[in-house]
């Protein structure tokens, strides 16, 4: 009488046993990529302060790169800040404040991996990176920060310079730190008080056009002929684009040859009761459709966004003349039979 054969002899039991095994690999691989990367405190006693002792006040120069490579840099001038690359213009402390003071709020409560390897799949690397902050003290300490992936909703992965360790943090994320110049500035380039304008006129290509405020408060035109009427809602976009500039990047106060002031492609002459204000629409940015601006009213040149200054450049006559009635369509008679 045969033994019956074993069941591990046969090809399913084999193949039973050898899944058997790829399971407890898997499982082990998981138990370590927990071990490695689930965070946890530091084991210096549970993780302290990134900056020990940092304050705000401390920080006197602050550089933001993008993962784009766009950067912005800031220093302090005295109490206040500035934008040193676009001839010191101010920049706006209550906009700066509040990521100082989350950078003195991070910890290493939460640490997610010592090794340099994983750097770049947690964008931290020192080349590949969502943010770095490189930023100065007043006692001549100079630290790099990286800011990187977000594992999940409101937190961050985040690594300082020159440490292998990476971090969690849900005090500062990518997202609160940006390289465009207009996010630490007050975008408010210039402003004028509508109800104070007497005279607008507007001089471009297409020629010079002057408006004129009556007794009542409403523009006026003389370059209208009998048969023609104003047409209000374009003279109201031209004197709300005139008082009201958002800059998207400020340049300087030094006038460069390719800005194209030597001939503007607008200029607008705003005259108040008591003072008379030019502004001044030089050469386009290809690439990004931007004007280059300048007012009178500051010594500094601005790039303004495309939308906000284009039609100065573009009215012509006809934009600020009524178009007629549509005529409405003659009834054609009915045919009879």
């Amino acid at each position: 009488m045969s033994t019956p054969m074993s069941t591990s002899s046969t090809p399913a039991g084999a193949m039973k046993r050898l899944n058997m095994i790829l399971a407890i690999v898997l499982a082990v691989q998981i138990v370590l990529g927990l071990v490695v990367f689930w965070p946890r405190a530091a084991a210096t006693g549970g993780g302290g302060a990134l900056f020990p002792d940092l304050k705000a006040d401390d920080v006197v120069a602050l550089t933001v790169t993008d993962d784009q490579g766009a950067s912005i840099s800031l220093r302090k001038a005295g109490a206040a800040w500035v934008l040193p690359a676009a001839g010191d213009y101010p920049a706006d402390a209550a906009k700066i404040t509040p990521l100082l003071d989350k950078l003195a709020q991070l910890d290493t409560r939460r640490l997610v991996t010592r090794t340099e390897a994983s750097h770049g799949r947690l964008k931290v690397a020192s080349g590949d990176y969502m943010r770095r902050i490189d930023f100065e003290t007043a006692a001549g300490a100079r630290y790099t920060v990286y800011l990187g992936s977000s594992p999940k909703f409101g937190t961050t992965h985040l690594r300082l310079e020159g440490q292998n360790e990476t971090y969690l943090t849900d005090v500062l994320s990518a997202w609160d730190v940006s390289a465009a110049p207009a996010s630490w500035v007050n975008a408010a380039y210039f402003t004028l008080d509508q109800q104070t304008l007497t005279r607008v006129t507007l001089k471009n290509a297409h020629g010079t056009f002057v408006f004129t405020k009556d007794e009542q408060g409403n523009w006026t035109w003389t370059g209208l002929k009998a048969s023609e009427q104003l047409a209000a809602s374009a003279v109201t976009a031209l004197v709300n684009n005139a008082t009201s500039v958002t800059l998207v990047k400020p340049l300087g106060k030094q006038e460069d040859a390719a800005y194209g002031m030597a001939a503007p492609l607008a200029t607008v002459t705003l005259e108040t009761g008591d003072k008379t204000v030019t502004l001044l629409v030089g050469a386009q940015d290809p690439a990004d459709k931007s004007y280059v601006v300048k007012v009178s009213e500051s010594p500094y040149y601005v790039r303004v966004a495309e939308y906000n200054v284009q039609a100065l450049v573009e009215d012509t006559r006809d934009s600020f003349v009524q178009p007629p009635p549509t005529p409405e369509p003659t009834p054609t008679p009915a045919s009879s039979d």
